[in-house]
């Protein structure tokens, strides 16, 4: 092989590879990845909030990942949580909530959700699924 047709066929390669690369960029009309962002369905479990691995859900903007769901305290004086799937709805990234704002927000392009798990901010579309809470004593049950 000449040194010419190296160095086509090296700059051919090259540009597949960056070519593959612009294909893989993140953009809102981007298909989300195979079944990572399907939220948990049949969901009925409980937490008890004397448990030192829920303390967070016993302050004002404290949140835990349990089974596929993000729940948080939105006030602890008047004992309302909410919760809703933690994977984004635009590729499938775990969310976190930020109390400062009252939004949940995923750090890997910055979709952003109310509490209630409506689209604020895109690039996601659609909506987080909610889950209803029911409290009883320090039992936090969170079901469909």
């Amino acid at each position: 092989m000449e040194r010419n047709e190296f160095l086509k066929l090296l700059g051919t390669a090259g540009l597949a590879v960056c070519a593959g690369c612009a294909l893989e960029s993140c953009s809102s009309s981007d298909p989300a990845p195979s079944g990572s962002t399907k939220p948990p369905t049949g969901v009925d479990f409980t937490l008890d909030l004397s448990s030192p691995s829920n303390a967070a859900l016993l302050t004002d903007g404290g949140f835990v990942y349990s089974n596929g769901i993000i729940i948080v305290c939105l006030n602890s004086v008047t004992s309302t949580y909410t919760a809703v799937s933690q994977a984004c709805t635009h590729q499938g990234n775990t969310i976190a909530y930020q109390a400062a704002q009252s939004k949940f927000v995923c750090p890997a392009h910055g979709s952003q959700f109310s509490p209630a798990g409506v689209v604020l901010q895109g690039p996601a579309t659609t909506s987080l699924k909610a889950y209803n809470t029911s409290l009883t004593g320090t039992m936090l049950r969170v079901f469909s």
